[in-house]
């Protein structure tokens, strides 16, 4: 079995970088990581909140913000081996919304849809960036 080494939720949102400096205000968090794509909008940002974490990004690339009661939150699952997780989830009932891929940005992994209908983006760090190497390869 493939150790998981972190859980963190995303949430997707209209409006990242307003919802970045509400958790700011609200919560006394830090943004530790936020990149962006071409289109300026956030991609990906990292939020500590005390001993929490959270990610937070801007809707888009199938990825919808709340609407009237909808809860759209994406399950961040970091592993050593993405593939034999993404292999036990798919013999387990889930199904693939992204494949399992390198993406460029350091990680290697895709988004599975679990039989409840939760997605997991199941992430492997494959190379270790700075920032602004993210920045430049998302951007």
């Amino acid at each position: 079995m493939s150790p998981i080494t972190g859980l963190h939720p995303r949430l997707v949102v209209e409006g990242a970088d307003a919802a970045l400096e509400f958790y700011t205000r609200a919560l006394g968090a830090t943004v530790t990581e936020r990149y962006t794509g071409p289109d300026g909008r956030v991609v990906h940002s990292m939020v500590e909140a005390g001993p929490a974490r959270f990610a937070v990004k801007d809707a888009g690339d199938g990825d919808p913000a709340p609407t009237g009661d909808g809860i759209p939150v994406i399950m961040s699952l970091d592993v050593a081996d993405a593939d034999t997780v993404a292999e036990r989830m798919l013999a387990a009932g889930a199904s693939v919304i992204f494949p399992i891929a390198d993406h460029g940005y350091g990680d290697y992994g895709g988004r599975l849809r679990d039989p409840f209908g939760h997605q997991w983006l199941i992430a492997q760090r494959v190379e270790a960036l700075t920032p602004e190497q993210i920045q430049e390869r998302v951007g």
